[in-house]
């Protein structure tokens, strides 16, 4: 399999390019960090390119600026219905030592979305909440997950399935790399028409599209 990586060529380039949008926004970090589920702390590490977000933490943040995953990252491609692991891309954020497999396909319709996501020795993930929930199946290795304070340790044909708005966090305390299957409703991708939190058309006597003091 062939590692791309993503548009930005380092973390401090696609911190720029975060800050630059919350700038042009006239949002603080405080904002961006409480609307995405993250720390403050954590957002203007991004910022200063200290450090390099996740996919889902990448998509959250693009939400609440408003903006599509395309502009800060190279999507992998669609593809058909069916992958074949020696066929499959391993693509990776600029700077993160986690890399990624996309598992799921784009319809008109779709609601999933699925990657294979490959956590490094002693890679410890940002706790995040956001909306949806999300699916992780361990195919190799140990997986340490924390949901709201409870920690569970999951081998490989474990698996844990919960509400997104919880905070959450992955890490992995071995020594070797752990590999789970993440599903969830997060658009990780940016297939969607336009970024989630806008807008939509609603059939009259429905209720209007989620707010944006709903996106958290």
């Amino acid at each position: 399999m062939v590692k791309t990586e993503a548009k930005s060529p380092d973390a401090g380039t696609l911190g720029t390019a975060l800050r630059a949008r919350r700038k042009e926004l006239g949002l603080s970090m405080q904002t961006v960090a409480d609307e995405a589920g993250l720390s403050v702390g954590f957002i203007s590490q991004i910022e200063r390119g200290l450090t390099a977000p996740s996919l889902s933490s990448l998509a959250t943040i693009a939400e609440v600026l408003g903006a599509s995953i395309p502009e800060f990252l190279d999507r992998p491609k669609r593809g058909s219905e069916t992958t074949r692991q020696a066929m499959r891309e391993v693509f990776a954020l600029a700077a993160s030592d986690m890399s990624y497999e996309r598992i799921s396909s784009s319809f008109r319709g779709s609601q999933l979305y699925s990657v294979i996501v490959h956590e490094p020795p002693g890679h410890r993930g940002e706790p995040i909440s956001h909306r949806g929930e999300e699916m992780f199946f361990v195919l190799a290795g140990e997986v340490t997950v924390e949901i709201e304070g409870t920690i569970d340790v999951l081998r490989s044909g474990d698996s844990v399935h919960f509400d997104s708005t919880r905070v959450h966090s992955t890490w992995n305390d071995t020594d070797r790399t752990a590999s789970f299957l993440w599903c969830g409703t997060m658009d990780i991708f940016g297939d969607a028409p336009g970024p989630i939190h806008e807008s939509a058309p609603v059939n009259e006597g429905q209720p209007n599209a989620i707010n944006r003091s709903e996106v958290t």
